[in-house]
């Protein structure tokens, strides 16, 4: 019992209540995430959002930010599916539901990320609780960047 609850502490990642984070699906190596376990859906700053279709279903095109830049970056990316959710007011708003790679330390794995205007917010992306459920992961809330840098080398998703 011992050894088990051992290995259980070796395979879980410690992170802090904001993180350097990695989407390369979207071209965004690194940039800062707030970790809200308040949130359900993580939500991504996205400007200039475009839907189109095409035969292989429903897509979007839309332009995040490049930190510490005043540009940004192009993207496309498949639409899952177009969801009501809550505003930081509390307003429900319909947003564009996409699926992307998240890069947190030397791991990788997908998740869902809404597209949203968080132009007047600290933080370009919020990384929900959903994103994180399941993967091992303990947050201290008073701590931060305790991931490190996100792993330019493709690693197996986790």
């Amino acid at each position: 019992m011992k050894a088990a609850k051992q290995r259980r502490k070796r395979d879980t990642t410690e992170i802090g209540w904001r993180e350097y984070v990695g989407l390369p699906d979207l071209g965004a190596p690194k940039f800062r995430a707030k970790i809200d376990t308040g949130a359900r859906t993580s939500a991504l700053h996205a400007t200039n959002k475009r839907p189109f279709r095409t035969a292989s279903g429903n897509w979007i095109e839309f332009h995040i930010p490049v930190p510490g830049t005043p540009r940004s970056t192009r993207c496309k990316a498949r639409v899952v599916e177009l969801r009501k959710i809550k505003n930081t007011s509390g307003i429900p708003e319909e947003r564009y539901i996409i699926k992307t790679t998240l890069v947190l330390g030397g791991r990788r794995w997908p998740i869902e990320v809404s597209l949203a205007d968080r132009e007047n917010m600290g933080f370009e992306l919020i990384l929900g609780r959903t994103a994180v459920r399941r993967r091992r992961i303990v947050i201290d809330p008073g701590r931060s960047y305790l991931a490190g840098l996100p792993a330019s080398a493709k690693k197996k998703t986790t």
